[in-house]
């Protein structure tokens, strides 16, 4: 369970992040509103998932979903430009996420 509450709270960094880019600095009340409780979900999970899952395991795969999860939000949803450097940077975050699931098993 505890990865599961990990692999949420990394989706839910995702949103917050991609929320809080459509409050243009908190001026909309909607987005902003999805970016504060979708922070409060995350933070809430990460801290469920830390009960058992080593802190620095759990704090890098949080942080990596949110990364890797916003930067493929950014060129879906955003049209944010794509090429081959920042691809590559990617798929090494995604490679070091799995190294560090391995590592903690």
């Amino acid at each position: 369970m505890p990865w599961i509450y990990l692999i949420i709270a990394g989706v839910l960094e995702i949103i917050w992040a991609y929320s809080m880019k459509q409050s243009h600095g908190f001026t909309r009340l909607g987005p902003s509103l999805v970016t504060f409780i979708a922070m409060l979900g995350s933070f809430g999970l990460l801290a469920l998932a830390m009960r058992n899952i080593p802190l620095g395991t759990a704090y890098v795969i949080w942080t990596g979903i949110g990364a890797v999860g916003a930067f493929i939000a950014g060129i879906v949803l955003l049209s944010e430009p794509v090429n081959a450097m920042r691809i590559s940077a990617a798929l090494l975050i995604v490679s070091g996420l799995i190294l560090m699931k391995v590592s903690s098993a």
